[in-house]
C-alpha cells in the first residue's frame, strides 16, 4: 500500500480526469506510475551500460558494423 500526498492542482487535474473517464483516481495514479517507472528503469540502464562503454568494459557497434557482420550489407 502507498500512500502520497499530491499538489493540490495535480490532484484536482487527477480528479478531472477520472470524472471524464469513468475510472477511479487510483487507477490512473497507477497507471501512471507503471509507465513511468518503466521510462526510469530504461534510463538507469542505459546510463550504466554508457558508463561501461566509457571506461571501456564494454563496446558498442554501429548499425553498419552489426549488419556486415550479420551479412545484411547492402
Amino acid at each position: 500500500m502507498l500512500a502520497i500526498q499530491l499538489p493540490k492542482d495535480v490532484e484536482a487535474r487527477l480528479d478531472e480526469v477520472a470524472q471524464r473517464t469513468g475510472q477511479s483516481k487510483e487507477f490512473h495514479a497507477r497507471e501512471a506510475i507503471m509507465a513511468h517507472l518503466a521510462d526510469l528503469e530504461d534510463l538507469y540502464q542505459a546510463e550504466q551500460i554508457a558508463l561501461r562503454i566509457r571506461s571501456g568494459e564494454e563496446t558498442s557497434s554501429t548499425l553498419d558494423d552489426v549488419e556486415s557482420r550479420l551479412g545484411l550489407a547492402d
